[in-house]
């Protein structure tokens, strides 16, 4: 019984490509476009193996002969880089505590004040990493999608044929670090706008994205 049931399990994972020049690809093995060289395309993120996240996808988010091209997570460094400004900022209180008892008028415990200041700081970094876990960007032919949510699943799911445009975006932080986000943008103006946020390989990305629509666009599909 516990056989047949990881047998159903495989066939619904698996999405076969009719043609018969690219191997069948699957949610823990997507087919990767050949838009871009085997190069650029490593600069993608490793396709994560978490079963619940696999199982959440093909059961309930991707439908029957939709072909997955690109499944990517986050750069390990959105942890970080997401939690810079609250850090800062925790940073900044402690200190100025500290300026404004500058001669002990107050006889605060300093230890315990750091102590909750890191510990403040740790709570904001434990948070984005589940965040980083929880997040999965997806580039089907058909839609794009960004799956996460640490206690709610949250999926923005548009069409390519419904995408008006995307835009790269690259602050200065990541920029330095070799990362970007892409924005996409609906058709329809009452959609919310969707991201992938913090991803390696930007540019490479997101000539990938703009490639997919506009193939997606043309009544064709993604090879």
């Amino acid at each position: 019984m516990g056989e047949d049931k990881t047998k159903m399990e495989d066939r619904e994972w698996r999405m076969e490509s009719d043609h018969p020049d690219h191997p069948p690809s699957s949610i823990l093995h997507p087919r990767i476009s050949s838009l871009v060289s085997p190069s650029e395309s490593a600069a993608s993120v490793a396709t994560p193996t978490a079963t619940s996240l696999a199982t959440l996808l093909s059961r309930h988010v991707l439908r029957d002969g939709e072909l997955v091209i690109l499944l990517l997570k986050p750069s390990a460094w959105f942890i970080l880089l997401s939690s810079l400004r609250f850090i800062a900022i925790d940073i900044i209180v402690i200190s100025a505590i500290f300026v404004f008892d500058i001669d002990d008028k107050m006889h605060l415990q300093k230890l315990p004040i750091v102590e909750a200041g890191v510990f403040i700081a740790a709570g904001r970094l434990m948070w984005a990493m589940l965040q980083w876990v929880s997040r999965l960007y997806v580039l089907t032919d058909l839609r794009i999608l960004r799956v996460g949510g640490v206690f709610n699943v949250n999926i923005f799911d548009c069409p390519l044929r419904k995408v008006a445009r995307t835009r790269l975006l690259m602050i200065t932080r990541e920029r330095i670090l070799g990362l970007g986000s892409i924005e996409i943008i609906p058709l329809d103006e009452n959609s919310l706008e969707g991201i992938w946020q913090t991803i390696a390989g930007p540019r490479q990305v997101h000539e990938q994205v703009v490639a997919a629509i506009n193939k997606a666009k043309q009544g064709g599909a993604c090879a």
